[in-house]
């Protein structure tokens, strides 16, 4: 079955989809912050996580009813394009197509209206509908990412839970590469599909597998949990648990295997398209994604430090340990910030203590032990302001303070400055690598 097409010559182009399982842990819950329990424990794909995966970002989705898409985890694409694959719906940030149903759950509905006079690529638009995305607010390169939904259905009707390369702004698609997680067409209830986009091998030659439930069942009759595992050579796909495809270097033909970079992701219900095809006489509206909630986890040792490993260290509002603006100076401050993959973001837990980026040390300015002292880069010089641990519930602790990097004033915004502050276990104080 084919996947979306090649885009039109103007504006953004993509897919969508993605998901996988989830670690139950109460530590898991502590670090994710908004994480409920009663989402933790509530469905068989708790029960069997892999104990090596880490909770790195997720959005839980327990705000009130009425209340909009947390602007800090998601931000709305809008529009009427096309989106290169002939769509009809228009893109809005109205809670008439997004919106918390007070119940655990974010609700995304296409409707067959148009209160606004919405213009498309052709003419007044028909329908209304949501496209979200964490281009501007997490990206992450390889894990676990997965998402537990109910979709819409009917013919025409268009899901999907996707994921773009975080260059896409500036290379295009395909080079930046997609990865679809989970998509539907209406018309087909009972599968769904997992896809690959590249250069060479993109829209109709996207490159994937489908799942069908077994017995007649239908996706639009219950939550499924679907994921991908991705991994430097690899991308699987599963749903509840069952893998289903999985795609390597080798799958794609000689071309580029593009998938080396951090991903932001996107979920959205598109209304017709060269894929689906277009509402008919049968399709009823409203049409409702429904999403009990949507996380991400990276490879990770429970805790522990000293292993030699490199990569990024994640933390509050899924965003990066970061140097300011890359400076390996003594005295640069350390920062969250948007994870971009750059070397401000690499950092080496080395078997002495250290925590390095850059040729430096993550440092304890002037070997404060007080509560605000700033957290910056130094010369590696073996005191006590440069040993750090990661304990196993997550808190990156300095020995010699017995304080933990916290992210000042819980202000997830970009260039908040990182400091150390009495442990307390909250959200802004866990670190996953």
């Amino acid at each position: 079955m084919r996947s979306p097409r090649e885009p039109r010559q103007a504006g953004p182009r993509r897919r969508h989809r993605k998901s996988w399982r989830l670690l139950a842990l109460a530590c898991a819950a502590v670090a994710a912050g908004a994480v409920g329990l009663n989402t933790l424990a509530g469905g068989t794909e708790a029960e069997a996580q892999d104990q090596t995966m880490q909770l790195t970002w997720s959005d839980e989705f327990n705000q009130p009813a009425g209340s909009p898409p947390d602007p800090a985890k998601w931000r709305h694409e809008i529009g009427g394009e096309g989106w290169g694959n002939g769509e009809h719906q228009y893109y809005t940030d109205s809670t008439d197509n997004a919106v918390h149903d007070g119940n655990g759950n974010l609700v995304i509905t296409a409707r067959q209206d148009n209160p606004a006079g919405y213009q498309c690529w052709y003419g007044t638009c028909e329908y209304t509908s949501a496209r979200l995305l964490t281009e501007e607010t997490f990206t992450q390169q390889y894990g676990r990412f997965e998402a537990r939904m109910q979709i819409p259905t009917g013919q025409g009707v268009w899901p999907a839970f996707w994921m773009l390369g975080d260059d896409f702004r500036d290379v295009g698609w395909p080079q930046t590469g997609e990865i679809d997680i989970m998509e539907n067409v209406g018309h087909e209830p009972s599968t769904v599909h997992g896809t690959i986009h590249g250069p060479g091998y993109s829209g109709g030659g996207g490159i994937g597998e489908s799942y069908t439930l077994p017995n007649g069942e239908r996706f639009t009759d219950g939550f499924h949990t679907f994921a991908v595992d991705w991994g430097p050579d690899y991308i699987t796909w599963s749903v509840d648990g069952n893998e289903f495809s999985t795609k390597t270097p080798a799958d794609v033909g000689g071309n580029e295997w593009v998938y080396d970079h951090p991903f932001f992701m996107i979920m959205n219900v598109a209304v017709c398209g060269e894929w689906p095809g277009c509402p008919d006489e049968t399709t009823q509206f409203p049409q409702s994604l429904t999403v009990d909630y949507v996380r991400v986890y990276t490879q990770g040792d429970g805790g522990g430090g000293g292993d030699g490993s490199t990569g990024p260290v994640t933390g509050y509002a899924g965003k990066c340990m970061d140097v300011e603006a890359a400076n390996s100076a003594d005295g640069t401050p350390v920062q969250l910030y948007t994870c971009n993959g750059t070397d401000a973001q690499q950092w080496t837990f080395h078997d002495d203590g250290t925590v390095r980026a850059l040729g430096k040390c993550l440092d304890v300015s002037g070997g404060s032990t007080a509560n605000g002292a700033e957290v910056q880069l130094w010369t590696c010089n073996g005191t006590g302001a440069q040993q750090w641990t990661l304990s196993g519930a997550n808190d990156l602790v300095n020995p010699q303070a017995n304080k933990c990097v916290d992210v000042a004033g819980w202000n997830s915004d970009d260039g908040t400055d990182l400091i150390m502050w009495e442990c307390h276990g909250g959200e802004n104080q866990k670190w996953y690598r």
